[in-house]
């Protein structure tokens, strides 16, 4: 895609937990997990069960880092060795749920999210540590995966073994491993006996009851500077999940290329600059806010339906920015946007 001028804001780009911090009540620690940090911050005044609690949580982190990684040796590049070789494979409990639920958040997105297309995420460079840089793929090679069609429904269960009638699927969990490590990481908390808690994975994040007497307030920030852009207070047990063109992408010369790779012409997004969505599951959350920025400023309606999402602010390439009315609600601007804002229904 053409390289622009980044708009003078984005949303998420930054989301920092304000007014809630009453001094001797909030215990926080950083994990670093996906190439990210996640911040754990608990609401509780025994800082010695925080502790404790956010310690069990780290060691399952630590377990996701390693089996639910693309790339690096794990149960999940494992399974995607028998895939390709066309064998069937045992799978571990560890795993095998995330397999069902990336399967059925295909379905529901029409397809959209895709973690099967991982060769074609590999293919563009996204599968290393650093950002690639250099002129796209062959264009050749680009097609030639697409028409292979690698997809969630060439994926066979049956029980604890997988199987793939297309041997060019290679999973790549990316689009909702955050949101299901922040969802695994709440329920740990839960069963330490923690209420109140708040785990922000690089600013996607999800929140369980409230810090005293005030709901979890998130701000949204510019990326450049410190100016606070708006903010939004979490009803409950919710997700602020955000897919965004910004952050990681590929270089060339005066072009640069996004991470989000549409299925259906193997190309990176390029109508969206971002998307975020509210909902009260991280998992479908993640993937859906990646299958609405793949479906753009003229679709994601009717993938956000389909999918069950009603909080959704998407921002095109035209720095215009639509909200779902529930969305509109939601949100409180603290300067004003130099951009065309439209209210559109689902």
């Amino acid at each position: 895609m053409p390289w622009r001028r980044r708009p003078s804001w984005y949303l998420a780009a930054c989301l920092v937990l304000t007014a809630c911090n009453q001094p001797g009540s909030i215990y926080s620690e950083a994990v670093p997990l996906f190439g990210t940090l996640v911040e754990i911050q608990i609401w509780n005044k025994n800082s010695n069960k925080a502790r404790d609690a956010v310690a069990a949580v780290k060691k399952d982190f630590a377990r996701m880092h390693q089996h639910w990684h693309a790339w690096r040796p794990g149960m999940l590049t494992d399974l995607n060795r028998e895939l390709a070789a066309g064998r069937e494979s045992e799978v571990d409990a560890f795993l095998l749920p995330l397999l069902r639920e990336a399967r059925t958040l295909y379905r529901t997105s029409d397809g959209l999210f895709n973690p099967a297309i991982g060769r074609l995420v590999a293919l563009w460079g996204f599968h290393a540590d650093t950002l690639p840089s250099g002129p796209p793929p062959n264009i050749k090679a680009i097609g030639e995966l697409v028409e292979k069609n690698p997809t969630m429904d060439d994926i066979e269960i049956r029980g604890n073994r997988v199987h793939s009638r297309n041997r060019y699927v290679q999973l790549d969990l990316g689009g909702l491993g955050k949101g299901a490590a922040v969802d695994a990481g709440l329920e740990r908390l839960k069963d330490s006996g923690i209420s109140h808690a708040l785990i922000n994975a690089g600013g996607d994040l999800c929140a369980i009851g409230r810090p005293g007497d005030r709901p979890w307030r998130v701000g949204i920030a510019r990326p450049q500077g410190k100016q606070l852009l708006a903010s939004l207070a979490l009803d409950g047990d919710e997700c602020v999940f955000t897919s965004g063109t910004y952050a990681r992408y590929r270089r060339s010369k005066d072009k640069q290329y996004s991470h989000i790779i549409d299925p259906r012409n193997g190309w990176p997004v390029e109508h969206v600059v971002s998307v975020t969505v509210i909902h009260d599951n991280g998992t479908s959350a993640d993937a859906a806010a990646t299958a609405l920025a793949i479906a753009g400023p003229e679709h994601w309606r009717d993938i956000a339906r389909k999918m069950g999402i009603r909080h959704v602010l998407l921002v095109d390439s035209n720095q215009r920015v639509q909200f779902t009315p529930s969305m509109q609600g939601r949100i409180h601007f603290e300067t004003p946007l130099p951009v065309e804002m439209l209210v559109t229904p689902l």
